[in-house]
């Protein structure tokens, strides 16, 4: 299964994707460093690395100076950002970054219990809790994340002493839950895929035996969090000790194989699902497989936003119900989102089908980026496909919804995991199953394949602006003999392959393009993709977007925002069967965009909230940018579904 493992031999170089490689290593990084060691001013503070050292302190001196700070999770924070830091020193060697780097690991060292626990929260403020709240404690949560941080440092860099730390900790959970029996599974999954991670990673059976016990007894005994509240009543948030426990929200109601809808906080649940499609991909469980796209299936055809966000209620972070999918106060974690591509990402390994990738790269390309502002210093929890100020993040219905990112979050889980997301774009881009190279999303940069194919292959792209996406060849000897094949996207409807200007002979398989041959070095596959402009329409059955269209280029899913169009956007409608223009690249504006202009109307209405006359229509061209774009030129209007009139 090696596989699986994080490609760390791809150097991303120029195009849209080195601008984001560039931005995580020399601004994201540095920027969440001194976030997590609360430095940042007029922000929320963090008081991640000051909890390691008081817990260091205490396990040192039996007592600490100061309170632990901010969420049960707060931990899980600095591993997210480890992870993201190990992934760029693979792409960029940094010495000074990797000293800081060692410090908080030899930090992270000192915080840890001698029988292996690590959890700062319980260190300094619950010693005697340990374990008696998994619903809400977070304790396997942190512990998964810091794994995979151990893991990805382990592959990047060969340092080798926060996987020894987190081996620790997972010998630890092992003897808690299997050597001794203590009852339960994670409120918060995360371990599952974690511990998956660390099995590949060492090739220690227990591992794998401990991700599959969680996911096994998960909602075998659905009444298990009442019986842990009985049986110690205290409580992380408060709660009281009757406080009902919703089944669904941490996805506990059934066991995993007899779940057949994306239900509760969505988080927590695309996490789930992607430990239970590792798994699945371990061990060949087809009862796991099925549940798994059976799962992956509902959400992407009943519950996804157009923009690859998930959750549709700021109520519990959570997924409601089929074709509910309103815009305005859509949840949309960025979270989500990531958690929905490592989800696809893992059934593309299952099930070797193009449709995995497009929803991967549509939740890349629109969700995801548009959760850090493009400086990427300020940063979304929640990405709404409608904001209006002096509404979004003002009414009570709608304080989720903010119309401009902040510098940081009391709960701050999304801009450490857009970091870790962004800086291993390998992971996803490529995989290398059973001799053939498949090609998922086009990033430019050269993968070094000389160990497993004998040379390197580069790949050159101005995409998502261009449609043009060229492979170049560089072999150790005369020729690379190599199967590639190369994803063609769901919304190009007429694709071109050639080789060195001919057209190329391939077989079309489940939205892949399978090219084989013997490339010499001055060999190029080209591939041009249709990127014409395409509007998108919603089953009837989602009520919020009846009588609307959005509007899609290649990957990009487009908006409309106030800034370009008279600063009112809620009077624009679209001309059915208008045309949609596309603009010259514009590398000065929002970092390099090609603008949209569509036929339109702008409708002209009274003053009052009711009236009796008919709105008069003027035609209008409207101007459109990436979603991913809006929110970084101020306080202002956006829309991604738009009324369509005759």
């Amino acid at each position: 299964m090696g596989d699986l493992k994080f490609i760390n031999r791809f150097d991303v170089t120029d195009g849209f994707w080195g601008r984001y490689e560039k931005l995580i290593r020399e601004v994201v990084l540095p920027y969440q460093e001194n976030a997590l060691n609360d430095r940042i001013e007029d922000a929320e503070k963090s008081h991640c690395i000051e909890n390691f050292r008081m817990a260091a302190e205490k396990l040192r001196t039996g007592r600490c100076a100061g309170e632990f700070y901010g969420m049960v999770f707060q931990d899980s924070d600095v591993a997210k950002w480890l992870e993201g830091a190990a992934y760029s020193l693979a792409q960029c060697p940094d010495a000074e970054l990797e000293r800081r780097c060692d410090e908080i690991i030899e930090l992270i060292g000192q915080a840890q219990h001698e029988d292996g626990y690590l959890n700062t929260y319980f260190t300094v403020k619950e010693p005697d809790k340990r374990w008696a709240n998994l619903h809400e404690a977070h304790e396997l949560y942190c512990a998964g994340h810091m794994i995979e941080a151990a893991v990805a440092y382990a592959e990047c860099t060969g340092k080798t002493e926060l996987l020894k730390i987190m081996c620790s900790m997972a010998d630890h959970i092992y003897r808690h839950f299997i050597e001794e029996g203590a009852e339960g599974y994670p409120g918060h999954p995360e371990i599952e895929l974690a511990l998956m991670r660390l099995y590949r990673c060492t090739r220690e059976e227990k591992y794998k035996e401990l991700a599959l016990h969680f996911i096994n007894v998960r909602g075998v005994n659905s009444d298990y969090y009442s019986q842990e509240k009985k049986k110690t009543p205290w409580s992380v948030w408060g709660f009281a000790p009757d406080h009902p426990i919703d089944k669904e929200y941490a996805q506990h109601a059934a066991p995993v194989r007899m779940q057949s809808k994306a239900v509760g906080h969505a988080v927590r649940a695309v996490y789930l699902y992607t430990g239970m499609a590792d798994a699945a991909l371990e061990t060949g469980d087809a009862s796991l497989v099925a549940a798994c796209k059976t799962l992956w299936n509902n959400i992407t055809q009943c519950r996804m936003y157009v923009t690859g966000a998930i959750g549709s209620a700021y109520e519990g972070e959570a997924f409601t119900k089929d074709y509910h999918l309103p815009n305005d106060t859509a949840y949309a974690e960025t979270c989500a989102a990531i958690g929905l591509i490592f989800f696809s990402n893992k059934m593309l390994y299952l099930d070797r089908s193009g449709k995995y990738a497009d929803v991967m790269e549509r939740a890349l390309y629109n969700c995801v980026l548009a959760g850090m502002q493009l400086d990427g210093t300020r940063f979304f929890y929640v990405n709404p496909l409608e904001a209006l100020p002096g509404i979004s993040g003002e009414a009570q219905t709608h304080r989720h919804t903010l119309p401009v990112r902040p510098k940081w979050f009391a709960c701050a889980c999304c801009p450490p995991n857009v970091a870790r997301l962004l800086s291993s774009l390998a992971e996803y881009a490529w995989h290398m199953v059973s001799g053939v190279l498949y090609s998922n999303l086009f990033v430019s940069g050269t993968l070094d394949l000389s160990e497993s194919l004998g040379g390197k292959i580069t790949l050159q792209t101005e995409y998502p602006y261009d449609n043009r996406i060229v492979y170049h060849f560089a072999p150790q000897q005369e020729a690379m003999t190599v199967e590639l094949a190369v994803r063609i996207p769901a919304w190009s409807k007429e694709t071109t392959i050639s080789i060195n200007g001919v057209a190329a002979k391939y077989e079309m398989k489940d939205g892949y393009a399978y090219l084989q041959g013997n490339f010499r070095t001055e060999d190029e596959v080209t591939v041009e993709f249709d990127m014409s402009v395409r509007r998108i329409y919603t089953s009837n059955k989602v009520s919020a977007n009846t009588g609307k269209a959005a509007v899609e280029r290649g990957p990009l899913i487009y908006c409309v925002e106030g800034v370009d169009n008279d600063d009112d956007i809620l009077s624009l409608s679209l001309k059915k069967g208008g045309e949609v223009t596309v603009g010259d690249y514009l590398p000065g504006k929002l970092c390099g965009i090609r603008e949209l202009y569509a036929e339109g109307y702008r409708e002209q209405v009274g003053d009052e909230l009711y009236s009796y006359e008919a709105p008069i229509a003027e035609a209008c061209r409207i101007t459109m940018v990436p979603y991913y774009a809006w929110g970084n030129r101020g306080l202002n209007q956006m829309r991604v579904w738009i009324p369509e009139k005759l």
